[in-house]
């Protein structure tokens, strides 16, 4: 089956997820699950937390002032955002914007477990320190867990299905919105992605 196929089996299950509880926010405030968008056969895959307003009004992940950075940060190296493929862990926005609940996580993380199987990306940059702790642990790496500040910007090896891959965790781009985290030292952190 063609990814594109497999990646719309997912969509369509995450729209039926009742079984969520930000189900029923989705369908009360009339918006969209985000799933994830980009290059099906990227090579670097980007992945963040949970979807922002802006993010679960128009469908698309990192479409809001977090999603500009982010831009900016692949223009720094020279990326294009149409060559990465980028999604969160969990794909219904959390009320009122807040940390993603362990219980979210453990319902959506196996929708991102079949999409990084489908798009078998060499590297999966984390954005910020609960995608960083999910993908650490999925890959065996829970030993090399430190605090997102002390592992951004730093690659880590680890095996997929599929082949060796790299783990990068990031500090998430709203940092540059919300604290002395200066653009700067986003874009030194982005550097090591040149390499792949």
């Amino acid at each position: 089956m063609p990814k594109t196929e497999k990646l719309k089996e997912i969509k369509d299950e995450v729209l039926n997820l009742k079984r969520s509880p930000l189900y029923k926010e989705r369908v009360k405030n009339k918006v969209f699950p985000v799933l994830g968008a980009g290059n099906h056969n990227a090579k670097i895959m980007f992945v963040g937390e949970a979807p922002g307003k802006n993010e679960a009004e128009q469908g698309r992940p990192f479409c809001g002032a977090s999603g500009r950075v982010l831009d900016e940060l692949l223009e720094s190296i020279k990326m294009d955002r149409k060559d990465v493929y980028v999604t969160n862990i969990v794909k219904d926005r959390p009320t009122a914007n807040r940390d993603p609940s362990l219980e979210e996580i453990k319902i959506y993380g196996p929708f991102l477990d079949r999409q990084i199987d489908i798009i078998q990306p060499k590297v999966i940059a984390t954005l910020g320190r609960y995608s960083a702790e999910y993908i650490m642990k999925k890959f065996d790496l829970d030993f090399e867990i430190e605090p997102i500040g002390k592992m951004r910007g730093k690659a880590f090896g680890a095996k997929a299905p599929y082949g060796d891959i790299k783990i990068i965790p990031l500090l998430h781009p709203a940092v540059a919105l919300y604290n002395s985290f200066s653009r700067d030292d986003l874009k030194k952190d982005f550097e090591i992605l040149k390499n792949f």
